[in-house]
């Protein structure tokens, strides 16, 4: 039986008869003035640098200085991860990004019997300081950034960081970068977890805490919608569950007794850049 949706979608020559995003969201005939609202400039827009921010949060943008350009990676050993750090800060990135094998993540020893078969396999095996100081051994801790994506020993691993610099004679408030540190992402979307949740949320609000007073420049967490995405999500769902988290971690830090002013500004996001271009561009600016 055809209805009178598929008589008009028939009529107009369509593939089909319901067109939709990836998350599920029905798409019009087309756009016109009958099923989209008119914007005011300052509230739905803005200029860049302005509230509400769909234009970025500075006004000079890349005009003025470009983003850190990082290339994920780390393999097997510290040593030739070390290598490929300084290929790819030879030809031209700004930034490390640093992937550490599934033992490490999990806290285990390369040496571990769980970790059989694991060691170096999805990024760089860390068991020890030494393997620390080789993954960064010739590169200058005080003029390059690092990103850490690492979540259940994000606290370990900073630490080893710090380790590293101070042995380079820089001090950790000269150190920047990032830890991913969002271990609420791994229940809900991941696994790579340890603990249960509320010791695991007692490491991360100590680890704000730290950071404000010793490594100020250091963004500690990076609160990430894109495993989120990757496990299943819609793109309302992902930013319906990483703002969640983002407000859990706040209010944790702050029943800790944080100041919201000490450690909101080194909170940082991950939204996943899916397939769908102007879902995804809805959804940055929302």
């Amino acid at each position: 039986m055809t209805t009178k949706t598929d008589a008009k979608s028939v009529a107009r020559g369509e593939r089909r008869e319901r067109f939709e995003t990836s998350s599920g969201i029905v798409l019009p005939n087309d756009f016109n003035p009958s099923n989209t609202e008119s914007p005011v400039y300052e509230r739905d827009l803005g200029a860049p640098g302005d509230f509400p921010y769909t234009r970025g949060v500075r006004r000079s943008m890349y005009r003025g200085r470009f983003w850190t350009m990082r290339q994920y990676a780390g393999y097997a050993t510290a040593e030739e991860s070390n290598a490929r750090y300084k290929y790819l800060l030879g030809e031209g990135t700004t930034g490390l990004s640093v992937a550490f094998d599934l033992p490490t993540q999990i806290g285990l020893d390369s040496d571990d019997l769980l970790a059989a078969g694991e060691v170096g396999k999805v990024g760089v095996a860390i068991s020890s300081l030494e393997d620390m100081e080789r993954l960064f051994e010739g590169i200058p801790l005080d003029r390059v950034s690092t990103s850490m994506t690492i979540n259940a020993t994000a606290s370990t691993l900073l630490c080893l960081y710090i380790a590293v610099a101070k042995k380079q004679g820089v001090p950790a408030d000269k150190l920047q970068g990032t830890i991913q540190n969002d271990i609420l992402k791994e229940y809900i979307a991941r696994g790579t977890y340890i603990y249960p949740p509320a010791p695991s949320l007692r490491l991360v609000t100590d680890t704000f805490a730290f950071c404000a007073e010793h490594v100020p420049n250091w963004n500690t967490i990076s609160i990430s919608g894109y495993h989120i995405r990757e496990a299943g999500s819609t793109a309302v769902q992902e930013v319906a569950f990483t703002l969640a988290d983002g407000a859990a971690y706040v209010e944790a830090a702050v029943a800790s007794g944080l100041k919201v002013d000490d450690f909101a500004p080194r909170l940082s996001f991950f939204f996943n850049a899916h397939n769908n271009l102007l879902e995804e561009i809805a959804k940055f600016r929302a």
